[in-house]
C-alpha cells in the first residue's frame, strides 16, 4: 500500500508539471492593431517627456488603458508613407533590401510622377507577393503564413494596401491569412459610412470601394465600428475552435477621405475645432473605442491574460494636405508630418501588452522600426528556425519587453525613398536616412544635400547641423552609404545628366 501511494504522489507529480509545462508553452492568441496614418501626437497618452496640447485635445481613453496594462515606446519607427510599413510587418525587411519604397494600387503602373529632375528606379510597385513570377514585386514568405503552418488562425480585417491590383499579393489569403475581412489592394476607403456603402464618392472608380461589407450597406454604422464587430466574430471562430488566433486588425481610420464618425464628431465641434479638424478628431475616438472594445471582449471570453496586443500605426500623422489650420504642425513638437522623413512622418505612438511578461504602465526609449515586429511576433508565438525565401532585417525587441535593455543600443535605423510623394514641405522628397544613437542624418537625392539633426535635443529638427559636426556628418553619410550598397537599394537617375544620384559618402 506504501509502495502503490508513492507510485501515485510520482504520477501525480510528474502529471502536475508535465501540465504547468505545457500551459507555459501554450501559444499566446496575438492581435496587432494597426491605425491607418495616426500621428504621434493623436492621443492622449504622451510619448514625450511631457504633455502637449494635442494630448488634451484627443480623447483615447482605450489607448490609455492599454498603456496602463504594457509598455509604451517612445522612440518606434514606421516608414513614411503605408505600403512599404506594411511590406516590412510582414516581410521582417528594410524597404531599401524589399523595395516597395512607395504605396502601390494598379499593377505596373506608376501612381505618381516623378519631380522634376529626377527619374524614378524601377521600384517593386506591385507590392509583396507569396510567389517570384510576379515582375516589378518583392517574393516572401509573409508572417501570417509561418503561423498559420504553425497552428495559428491567422484573421485580416481592414486595409490590406500589400499588392498591385490583378496580383495574388492584393488578396490577403494568398498571404497567408486564413481569414480576410473588408481587406484588397486600394489603400482608403471610398466612405466610411454605411449609408453610402462604403463606396468612393469622390471619384468615377470603384476600386476604392471597400469590399466584403454587404451585411452593413445602408445601415448607420461608421467603417471602424462595423470592422470592430466583424473582427470579435471571427476571433469568437477561432476560440470556439480552439485555436491561437492572430488578428491583424488594421482600421482605415483615420486616412482620408476625413469623415466623421457621428458618434463623437458634435463634442468635438462644441470644442471650437475647425469642422475638418472635429471630423479627425472623432476618427481617433472611434478608432480608439474599437480597441477597447477588443480588449472588454477579450476580458469577457476569459482570454486577456493569454493575448498580446501591439498597437502601432503605418506612418506619420497627415499634415501636407487635407487638414485645417497651418500645414506641417500637426503633429508638434514633431516636424512635418506623413511622406516626411522629418520625425512627423515616421515617428509612431506604440504600445505593448504582453501578458505575465510585460509589466504595466512601464516605458522605454529604445528605438524600433517596423521591420522588428516580425522576428518579435514569432517569438513571441514559440516559432523557432523559420525558413523564409528572404533575408530578415528585423531585431527582435522581446528582451525590451521583459524589462531587459536595448539589445544593440548602437543600432543604426533606415529609411530609404528614392520617390515621389506628391505634396511638398520639410523632409518631404527622394531621400536616404539614417538614425544612429542621438544624431539623424537625411540626404536629399535630387541636390546631394544634407541635414543633420540631434534628435535628443532637437526633437523637432529646426537646426541643420551639417556645418557645424562636419565629422558626425561624414561618418553618417559613410554608414548611410554602406548600408544602402549592402542592399542593394535604388538610386533615381538625375535627368540632367542620365545619371544615378550618386550615394551618400561619394563626395565625402
Amino acid at each position: 500500500m506504501k509502495r502503490l501511494w508513492s507510485t501515485i504522489t510520482c504520477l501525480t507529480f510528474i502529471t502536475f508539471f508535465a501540465c504547468k509545462k505545457e500551459i507555459k508553452e501554450e501559444q499566446p492568441n496575438i492581435i496587432v492593431f494597426m491605425v491607418d496614418d495616426m500621428g504621434w501626437q493623436d492621443t492622449s497618452v504622451p510619448f514625450w517627456d511631457k504633455e502637449t496640447p494635442f494630448n488634451k485635445l484627443y480623447q483615447t481613453p482605450s489607448m490609455e488603458r492599454l498603456a496602463a496594462e504594457g509598455m509604451k515606446f517612445t522612440q518606434a519607427y514606421a516608414t513614411p508613407v503605408c505600403t512599404p510599413t506594411r511590406v516590412s510587418l510582414i516581410s521582417g525587411m528594410n524597404a531599401a533590401r524589399h523595395r516597395v519604397t512607395n504605396w502601390t494600387l494598379r499593377r505596373d503602373r506608376y501612381m505618381v510622377k516623378p519631380p522634376k529632375g529626377l527619374s524614378m528606379p524601377k521600384w517593386n510597385l506591385n507590392g509583396a507577393q507569396p510567389t517570384d513570377s510576379i515582375s516589378n514585386a518583392v517574393h516572401i514568405t509573409p508572417l501570417p503564413q509561418i503561423l498559420k503552418d504553425n497552428g495559428y488562425k491567422t484573421i485580416h480585417v481592414g486595409k490590406a494596401h500589400f499588392g498591385a491590383i490583378g496580383t495574388p499579393g492584393a488578396d490577403p489569403t494568398t498571404l497567408g491569412f486564413e481569414v480576410n475581412i473588408a481587406g484588397h489592394a486600394a489603400g482608403a476607403p471610398g466612405s466610411y459610412y454605411g449609408l453610402k456603402n462604403y463606396e468612393n464618392t469622390r471619384r468615377n472608380e470603384k476600386i476604392w470601394d471597400v469590399p466584403g461589407l454587404e451585411k452593413y450597406h445602408g445601415k448607420d454604422i461608421f467603417l471602424t465600428e462595423a470592422l470592430t464587430q466583424e473582427a470579435i466574430l471571427a476571433m469568437d471562430t477561432s476560440i470556439n475552435e480552439k485555436k491561437p488566433f492572430y488578428l491583424y486588425m488594421a482600421h482605415y481610420a483615420v486616412h482620408t477621405p476625413i469623415q466623421g464618425d457621428p458618434r463623437f464628431e458634435q463634442k468635438y465641434l462644441d470644442q471650437g475645432l475647425l469642422p475638418v479638424e472635429a471630423k479627425y478628431a472623432s476618427m481617433v475616438e472611434g478608432m480608439d473605442k474599437s480597441l477597447g472594445d477588443l480588449m472588454d471582449h477579450l476580458d469577457k471570453k476569459g482570454i486577456a491574460d493569454n493575448t498580446v496586443i501591439m498597437f502601432m500605426s503605418d506612418n506619420g500623422g497627415l499634415s501636407a494636405v487635407a487638414r485645417g489650420g497651418e500645414k506641417h504642425t500637426h503633429n508638434k513638437p514633431l516636424s512635418s508630418g506623413k511622406g516626411s522623413v522629418h520625425e512627423g512622418g515616421i515617428r509612431e505612438p506604440m504600445l505593448v501588452k504582453w501578458p505575465s511578461v510585460t509589466k504595466g504602465n512601464t516605458s522605454t526609449n529604445a528605438k524600433v522600426i517596423i521591420e522588428d515586429f516580425f522576428p518579435t511576433i514569432l517569438e513571441m508565438a514559440r516559432i523557432q528556425n523559420s525558413k523564409t525565401v528572404q533575408k530578415i532585417d528585423g531585431q527582435s525587441f522581446t528582451n525590451i519587453l521583459k524589462g531587459g535593455k536595448e539589445t544593440d543600443s548602437d543600432r543604426a535605423l533606415f529609411w530609404h525613398y528614392p520617390n515621389n510623394w506628391g505634396p511638398t514641405g520639410p523632409g518631404i522628397g527622394a531621400t536616404s536616412t539614417i538614425r544612429k544613437g542621438d544624431w539623424k542624418l537625411i540626404y536629399y537625392h535630387l541636390d546631394q544635400s544634407f541635414e543633420l539633426f540631434n534628435i535628443k535635443n532637437d526633437i523637432g529638427e529646426s537646426k541643420n547641423l551639417k556645418e557645424d559636426e562636419s565629422e558626425v556628418l561624414k561618418n553618417l553619410a559613410k554608414e548611410l552609404g554602406k548600408y544602402l550598397r549592402k542592399v542593394d537599394a535604388q538610386m533615381p537617375t538625375l535627368t540632367e545628366t542620365g545619371k544615378k544620384v550618386p550615394w551618400p559618402d561619394f563626395n565625402l
